[in-house]
């Protein structure tokens, strides 16, 4: 059926069901009324049904025939529908957008680039994902989120990265601890005798400082592993030993009167950086190039 079934004769014999006549089809459709009889003719030889019904000088669509209207009318709609979305994906106007951010990355967004950009498109649905750079990496390869930020990712071929930000890894201690009066850069060999927190081995900051660990041949033993960056600022907080985060995570509330940030002289973990991320070849809608846009414009800008 759906071989024989042309759309614009279907809908050509709706407006004869819904003016009740040919001639009534025939002036909204703006021809002739031969040229309407004779398309409902060929839609009757297409699909073998007769679809009018001749009573005197008039026409009544069959059973059959307001079947087939009415499934037209349907088609319509869904046409109609398609149309209106896609045109107001073509002007950033609504859409869905999933994004996929490192815990440590939230106040980084939220306020300085979801806030406005919320606001400018109140059509538009969000979803954000909380996750570490292995699951963050996968979401994005796998289509499962459209722009993520991700510390350190891999190298790999399918993910582009648009911007890239410096965060370098730095130490957070309690005041008072030992390692806060220490003078110039710590080295990991400085931090191996206190007790420490680590995040889990599939978070982007914890294989960045095993690197690290490599190269200055120490190897570090946490106290505590976690993959909550609360957990790992509170350990800090109570001062049960140090802690290591990117700089671009902000000490605030208690943890900014409490704790210090001391540097480290590990040349990898001074170089680290956070990327914003998409599947390399993936075509964005409209409204998510222009969050991409927006977000690589603020981070540009800091």
């Amino acid at each position: 059926m759906d071989d024989v079934l042309d759309r614009k004769r279907a809908l050509c014999l709706l407006q004869i069901m819904e003016t009740g006549s040919v001639r009534g089809a025939a002036d909204v459709l703006a021809v002739d009324p031969s040229m309407v009889s004779r398309t409902v003719a060929r839609l009757e030889q297409d699909t073998g049904l007769v679809l009018l019904e001749r009573r005197g000088r008039g026409v009544v669509v069959t059973d059959a025939g307001r079947m087939l209207a009415l499934f037209a009318r349907r088609q319509q709609d869904l046409h109609d529908t398609f149309v209106a979305e896609v045109n107001s994906l073509k002007n950033a106007q609504s859409g869905h957008l999933d994004l996929v951010l490192g815990e440590g990355t939230l106040d980084m967004v939220m306020g300085p680039v979801l806030q406005d950009f919320v606001k400018a498109h109140g059509d538009v649905r969000y979803h954000v994902k909380v996750a570490g750079t292995e699951e963050a990496v996968q979401c994005i390869l796998e289509d499962r989120a459209h722009i993520g930020i991700v510390f350190q990712p891999p190298a790999d071929a399918r993910l582009r990265s648009h911007h890239a930000r410096l965060a370098p890894v730095r130490v957070h201690v309690r005041k008072g601890h030992p390692l806060a009066s220490h003078s110039g850069p710590l080295t990991l060999a400085d931090l191996a005798p206190y007790p420490g927190a680590a995040l889990e081995e599939s978070f982007g900051v914890r294989k960045h400082i095993q690197a690290a660990e490599l190269e200055e041949n120490v190897r570090l033993q946490p106290m505590l592993t976690t993959n909550s960056f609360k957990v790992l600022w509170d350990f800090a907080v109570m001062g049960l030993g140090y802690i290591m985060t990117p700089r671009s995570i902000p000490l605030q509330g208690v943890a900014l009167d409490t704790l210090v940030s001391l540097p480290l002289a590990s040349p990898v973990l001074n170089h680290s950086q956070l990327h914003v991320v998409t599947r390399s070849g993936r075509p964005l809608s409209p409204v998510a190039s222009q969050l991409l846009r927006h977000m690589v414009g603020v981070f540009s800008a800091a």
